[in-house]
């Protein structure tokens, strides 16, 4: 390593003598380097120019593989350090959650819990909660693996939203006649699911399908865009129905979702932050469900 970092700083400054000051070497330690480093490769990867040295190409050829290297290491070396603060609580959740019910609430979490640095991942692959990766899950249901305090945190429910700009053709207008003014933007699998394809077959069905998504996420984008009525999960566009950009309608099943799931690990954690974030979230998980009663 020693031999790879005194080539690429004399390669990248093209000049022995300022490499040397780089890395507060003498000029003959670096000199002595390229030459150690040149008899194992058995070629040589400077000619000398003038005062300073250019590459050869077999010393190009090195520099990209060097730099490219040491890039990965000084990245590697950064991540760890965000790793080392001490409010950090990784929390991993699926991204239609962690963008409708998470992401609204973080300023009111962080406000709440000064100190705290959450570092929230929506890869669903890396669900197993230990004192390294994760601290904590959301996931919609429990997950396999002993050692683990688990309990329901919310319960979703499959409402009918229009989009501000929508209702004014539907103002006055029967229920049964809404499928002759606006189309119905959906989600691919709610067709077959076992909760909402019945409302399909039997409330929805007339509706024009204006766009059909097999991402929430998606969903929740063309619903702001006024594309049409929406049949989606409440609380991934909870915080839009706060703001009064999406509207729930009367008159239309609302049929339960999912129940999320929040898991730690038992016993005492690695810190506080843990603990604090995990009741945090269960705190406001039963605040949202008494909203959504009322």
């Amino acid at each position: 390593m020693k031999l790879l970092v005194g080539f690429e700083a004399a390669a990248r400054l093209g000049n022995f003598s300022r490499a040397a000051d780089e890395l507060a070497l003498s000029q003959s330690a670096i000199s002595h380097q390229i030459q150690m480093l040149e008899t194992q490769l058995g070629q040589p990867v400077f000619r000398r120019i003038g005062r300073g040295v250019e590459l050869t190409v077999a010393g190009k050829i090195l520099l990209s593989s060097v730099q490219g290297a040491i890039n990965t290491l000084r990245n590697g070396m950064g991540r760890i350090g965000s790793y080392m603060d001490e409010g950090l609580v990784v929390l991993v959740c699926p991204a239609p959650l962690l963008q409708g019910w998470l992401q609204p609430r973080m300023a009111r979490l962080l406000a709440e819990l000064p100190g705290l640095c959450p570092l929230l991942s929506c890869d669903e692959t890396a669900r197993y909660v230990d004192e390294i990766d994760v601290d904590l899950s959301i996931s919609e249901r429990p997950l396999a693996q002993a050692g683990l305090v688990e309990a329901p945190l919310l319960s979703d429910q499959w409402v009918m939203v229009a989009p501000t700009a929508l209702l004014p053709l539907l103002d006055g207008v029967a229920v049964d006649q809404h499928h002759l003014r606006v189309g119905l933007i959906c989600m691919e699998n709610a067709f077959t699911g076992e909760a909402t394809a019945d409302v399909f077959r039997e409330h929805l069905h007339r509706f024009r399908k204006t766009a059909i998504y097999d991402d929430e996420r998606l969903l929740l984008d063309a619903a702001l865009r006024g594309l049409g009525l929406a049949f989606l999960p409440r609380l991934l566009a909870q915080d839009a129905i706060d703001q009064g950009r999406l509207h729930l309608l009367e008159g239309y099943p609302r049929v339960e979702g999912k129940t999320w799931w929040i898991s730690r690990r038992a016993g005492e954690p690695r810190s506080e932050r843990i603990t604090q974030m995990h009741d945090w979230l269960l705190r406001e998980g039963q605040a949202a469900a008494a909203k959504a009663v009322r």
